[in-house]
């Protein structure tokens, strides 16, 4: 999948197995993070995030914490839906899953931003897992994909 191409709907489960459908068009901005663990630094960069979400209309963006299985600690972020991929759907069809010892099955560290029409707007794949996402990229994109769909067809 790349920058343009529609975002595949999936369905993730929350910490009380309730479903949820993320990506696909649902008439908003989402926001997408996948990490393989979740330690301090992680939770930091989370945090700032989910700081810069709270400034935002909750009307006009979701975000999700994504991760590939229940073995992580939910870091009860105000702004985003903690969501395990119990059924390997999402991370299979956008391909993060790992591959090697330390971190086999995981996802890669990611971000995609799907804009309200559905399409992948912005997606982001640190080179090193330990390294932050470019948060000022990150807000300018946001702004963008928030209004760049009209709802009256192409964009």
């Amino acid at each position: 999948m790349d920058i343009g191409y529609a975002s595949e709907k999936i369905t993730m489960y929350d910490e009380k197995n309730t479903a949820h459908s993320v990506a696909g068009q649902n008439g908003k901005t989402q926001l997408i993070i996948a990490v393989p663990f979740i330690n301090k630094t992680v939770k930091d960069e989370l945090h700032m995030i989910d700081t810069f979400l709270s400034e935002e209309e909750q009307n006009e963006i979701e975000c999700h914490l994504v991760v590939a299985n229940g073995q992580h600690a939910n870091p009860h972020l105000e702004h985003m839906d903690f969501l395990i991929d119990k059924e390997g759907e999402f991370g299979d069809w956008y391909g993060l899953r790992l591959q090697g010892d330390v971190l086999e099955g995981e996802f890669t560290k990611s971000l995609m931003l799907i804009s309200k029409d559905g399409a992948i707007f912005y997606d982001e794949y640190p080179k090193d897992i330990s390294s932050s996402f470019n948060h000022d990229t990150l807000l300018r994109k946001i702004a963008a994909a928030k209004t760049c769909y009209t709802g009256k067809g192409c964009h």
